[in-house]
């Protein structure tokens, strides 16, 4: 299931990762495990952070995921289900509105 996954990056650890020349090494290495489908860095609410659109197959490859990003940067990982126009329109809206209206 596509799933949309944004990290909030505290300055540290990171700042000093960057000082130390490992932050790029880092991520490059968190990159080559979660091959993100899009892989964007921002800034979110004053700190450092990514948005990443990724495949999860069960719930229980959520750790391998987030676990890079807490463990190397005791980061915060966001979890939200993606749908396409297509998933949207199979979604049965109207039925749902009869049944809830």
């Amino acid at each position: 299931m596509k799933m949309l996954l944004t990290v909030e990056i505290p300055h540290e650890p990171f700042n000093s990762l960057v000082r130390s020349g490992k932050a790029g090494e880092i991520i490059g290495r968190i990159l080559e495990t979660i091959k993100p489908e899009t892989a964007y860095f921002t800034e979110q609410d004053g700190t450092r952070g990514a948005i990443f659109v990724i495949d999860v197959k069960t719930p229980s490859d959520v750790p391998s995921f987030s676990e890079p990003f807490f463990l190397n940067f005791q980061a915060d990982c966001k979890f939200r289900i993606l749908m396409s126009p297509e998933d949207l329109q199979k979604a049965g809206l109207e039925a749902l509105g009869k049944k809830w209206a």
